[in-house]
């Protein structure tokens, strides 16, 4: 190469190096900090549903007056329960000795476990019987009437305490039983002497577990007799097959009157 192209070419090759050399550089973008979000405040539990009974309207009873519901719903304490049709119903087991005790089908598997449990018991085996089932409307006005007419008790709310106004008996749903003891010893049938029965105290003790529990305690502030022989059955929890229709049967009374014992 001549010296003048050579010495051109290296002018030519530096200037670009020092072009290159001078060229900006490109600064990486400056981290950008995100804040973390803020803590969500949780909203506030829903209150739970306030129940409300369906108006219903005043009712004649046997003759001799005119009853309206209160607000509550409750006709003479008690609250309005449907009736299970005769249908639907099924025979409660034999060994409760009496054949004309039905009950609602939903019921049965825990009764049976129940019976087999009480029967397992030495001290009460063979003792379980039923007094009372599955009641009609029309069985419940003559038997509520039967009190008033024969002059027993002293008018409607006095009658009430021991037995609920037709259309207002847990009986007629079918989820209830009055439990009995073929072991008396002089203590007539529906009565408080019940509870101080070796039968009496087992179910204070162990019918809970089986889902049925006392609708009327000792003191209730329902304002109804003391029945420790009268048992509904809402299922041995809220997943229990069959147990919700029967909560819901019961679903006012539970909340407002709780049973002792209940069942959770």
């Amino acid at each position: 190469m001549a010296p003048r192209l050579a010495w051109a070419a290296l002018v030519g090759e530096g200037a670009l190096l020092a072009l290159a050399g001078c060229a900006p550089v490109a600064k990486p973008a400056p981290a950008v900090t995100v804040a973390a979000p803020a803590p969500m405040t949780p909203l506030p539990a829903a209150p739970p549903p306030v129940l409300v009974a369906a108006a219903r309207p005043p009712m004649a009873l046997c003759g001799r007056g005119i009853v309206s519901p209160g607000p509550d719903g409750r006709m003479l304490n008690h609250f309005p329960y449907p009736e299970m049709p005769a249908s639907a119903l099924v025979p409660a087991p034999a060994s409760l000795g009496d054949s004309g005790c039905r009950v609602h089908p939903a019921m049965l598997p825990d009764l049976q476990r129940l019976i087999a449990a009480a029967d397992a018991d030495p001290r009460v085996a063979g003792k379980l019987r039923a007094v009372s089932c599955q009641r009609s409307i029309a069985f419940q006005e003559r038997t509520f009437c039967a009190g008033i007419l024969s002059g027993r008790t002293q008018g409607f709310t006095d009658r009430a305490w021991a037995s609920a106004p037709p259309g207002h008996s847990e009986h007629a749903t079918g989820y209830v039983i009055d439990f009995g003891t073929r072991d008396r010893g002089g203590c007539p049938d529906a009565d408080a002497c019940f509870a101080a029965s070796d039968m009496g105290k087992w179910l204070l003790a162990n019918a809970a577990r089986y889902g049925f529990e006392l609708s009327f305690p000792a003191g209730n502030r329902q304002q109804v007799k003391w029945e420790p022989w009268h048992w509904r059955w809402v299922g041995t929890s809220a997943a229990a097959a069959g147990a919700e229709p029967a909560r819901r049967t019961f679903a006012l009374a539970r909340a407002k009157f709780p049973a002792n014992p209940g069942v959770e």
